[in-house]
């Protein structure tokens, strides 16, 4: 698409499309983002419990890049990662799911997930993928697809001692579900805030196009971390000024309109 809109466009400007190669002004980081991006926002929400990563067991659905990179930070932070999935069914793997393996697997061989289990035998294979979330998991982070938690599968993973869970995909719960998380008193961090670190990365990237520099890896992750804390923050203050105190799916749904409406407010457009 890049190369199309030069030929037709007759210019260079780089940051009118994102997701670009590293040759060609992308940028490092990216394709971690929006995984990395959903673990960041769910560590700022356990750590207002006094809760972390650390020694959590943690669901992860999907094993695409979202899944991916948030099964690698997650780990990075002292997490076990219990179980992963793709369309055809999911693995459990006691003992913390092998990353090195589920890369090649999918990102190198793109084989099935169902492979898995051929190198780690004591890991076990489940056709479907509803059931990956009666697997017991202090978190979950549901990063497969649209409506992947439903009222029962979320009271299974209230039955099975959840205590956050962090929207990788985009809108992966039913509003059902949602509701079943509130009313257990489920830490719950919605897509619109807890994924927002791909586009927030594709924004860093079109900086450093404008710029003309090219930002190393840790320095664009630690720009993604500081988004990530930063819309924590305006959803948990959004919340608490509206009477919604600790609902940040209001706080992210009141932050975001707020942003919009006072910016045409002040631009005239209203």
């Amino acid at each position: 698409m890049f190369g199309q809109y030069k030929r037709i466009h007759g210019g260079h400007e780089a940051g009118v499309l994102t997701g670009k190669g590293l040759l060609y002004g992308g940028s490092l980081a990216r394709k971690e983002a929006t995984g990395f991006g959903c673990v960041y926002f769910v560590k700022e929400m356990l750590q207002s419990k006094g809760l972390s990563f650390q020694d959590s067991t943690v669901v992860v659905s999907g094993s695409g890049n979202v899944s991916i990179y948030a099964i690698q930070k997650a780990q990075e932070l002292g997490a076990t990662v219990v179980a992963c999935s793709d369309s055809g069914g999911y693995i459990h793997d006691p003992q913390g799911i092998n990353l090195d393996t589920v890369k090649r697997l999918k990102e190198v061989d793109r084989l099935r997930i169902s492979e898995y289990i051929k190198e780690h035998p004591h890991a076990t294979y489940t056709e479907g993928c509803e059931g990956i979330w009666s697997i017991p998991c202090d978190i979950a982070l549901p990063c497969a697809t649209q409506n992947e938690i439903d009222e029962e599968a979320a009271a299974l993973l209230v039955k099975g001692g959840v205590k956050a869970i962090g929207e990788g995909a985009n809108m992966p719960s039913t509003l059902a579900a949602i509701d079943v998380f509130h009313g257990a008193g489920v830490l719950f961090g919605p897509a619109k805030a807890a994924n927002a670190g791909g586009v927030a990365v594709s924004a860093l990237e079109m900086s450093q196009n404008s710029m003309r520099l090219s930002w190393s890896f840790e320095e664009v992750d630690a720009k993604l971390h500081d988004i990530m804390k930063n819309i924590y923050t305006s959803c948990v203050e959004a919340a608490e000024e509206y009477g919604c105190e600790g609902n940040l799916v209001a706080g992210a749904n009141i932050a975001g309109f707020l942003k919009v409406a006072d910016s045409m407010i002040a631009q005239g457009v209203v």
